[in-house]
């Protein structure tokens, strides 16, 4: 995978991912045009589609586009498969995810994603494994931020346990 965007009915970058080195000038062009191309089609359109010398693979959930670019041999529909496990977790996570989650919350929706994907290739297909991560790194930072001799000291030994 090349890339990942999700932006909005409306055109708005919400977040992305770049796993090939660009400058920020030629990320802004692609952005621009590929949201315009894909807000551009019809719904009832295929969800693939050739760009340069790229296979664009989009969904779209609610309001959220979610866009990934991957090489021309690449499988379109695993490709389609990664979107929708993507779009899962932010939702046993967020519970039914929508844009705001997103808007408020990209670091977790960015943690969500390099837990999943890694260098644009999937690291971990079970979602199960995935949100223990996720669990794990939340309790992990409430632990840093809590008071000295909360009741959180219960859980630090749950979470050495765990690993």
């Amino acid at each position: 995978m090349q890339f990942m965007l999700l932006f909005s009915r409306q055109g708005k970058l919400r977040l992305q991912k770049w796993y090939v080195p660009l400058s920020d000038k030629e990320r802004k062009k692609i952005s621009r045009d590929l949201v315009q191309t894909i807000l551009a089609r019809k719904p009832k359109m295929c969800s693939f589609l050739e760009w340069r010398d790229l296979k664009i693979v989009y969904k779209r959930y609610a309001s959220l586009y979610f866009c990934c670019a991957v090489e021309d041999q690449d499988n379109e529909l695993i490709t389609l498969e990664i979107i929708h496990r993507y779009v899962e977790l932010l939702d046993k996570y967020f519970g039914s995810v929508c844009e705001l989650d997103i808007i408020f919350n990209f670091e977790k929706a960015y943690f969500i994603l390099d837990e999943f994907l890694l260098g644009g290739e999937a690291q971990e297909t079970s979602k199960k494994n995935v949100l223990k991560a996720i669990e794990q790194a939340d309790l992990l930072q409430e632990l840093v931020t809590a008071p000295p001799n909360s009741d959180l000291e219960v859980q630090v030994q749950k979470l050495k346990t765990d690993f």
